[in-house]
């Protein structure tokens, strides 16, 4: 299967970073294929320009050419998965600006949807599972990204794991790690 894995944070050598490349081993071991899209290495723009919002009235409205870039890349891969640092109980900006601006009105919703098998999102939390259970964070991270973004847009089969206590320990940095490579194995 080819994925496109979907990595934010401004330092690729970073914890997110290791956690980017157990992931990548994982889906090598499976016999997948990755093509990784670093959004802050490659500068991807997340502000939304007049040229890329929404039009209600026109499904087949044609967007940037930025934008019709990402379109493509992610159209040639069979599933996708983001990894990010979980940035006040959500996705950091960047990504949230990505799919604003390129998972648009006619092509990943509204007259099409995203025609992806499968979707993961691994965010990697600082605080304790028991701290997002107390407040009800998981519970809200999984309502906004799993069903208003990509159940919304045609992935049904889509999972959130978050990482938490990611600035504790060596040894709990290292079960991540660890973590992160079986899922990639078991896509």
């Amino acid at each position: 299967m080819k994925v496109l894995v979907v990595f934010d944070h401004p330092r690729r050598i970073s914890f997110s970073g290791a956690i980017l490349d157990a992931f990548l081993e994982g889906l090598a071991d499976a016999g997948h294929e990755a093509e990784i899209a670093d959004l802050y290495a490659e500068g991807f723009d997340p502000r939304m320009p007049l040229a890329d919002e929404p039009d209600w009235d026109d499904d087949d409205k044609i967007y940037s050419g930025a934008v019709l870039a990402e379109q493509t890349r992610i159209a040639r891969n069979d599933a996708i998965a983001f990894v990010f640092p979980v940035w006040w109980w959500s996705v950091p900006a960047m990504t949230k600006g990505w799919i604003d601006r390129v998972w648009n009105n006619g092509w990943a919703y509204g007259a099409r949807k995203l025609p992806h098998r499968k979707a993961l999102m691994i965010g990697i939390a600082a605080n304790s599972a028991e701290g997002y259970r107390e407040r009800g964070d998981e519970a809200a991270m999984r309502s906004q990204l799993l069903v208003g973004v990509l159940n919304y847009c045609g992935i049904k089969n889509a999972d959130l794991r978050l990482f938490y206590d990611a600035l504790e320990t060596d040894e709990i940095r290292a079960t991540l790690i660890e973590e992160a490579r079986r899922l990639g194995r078991e896509f």
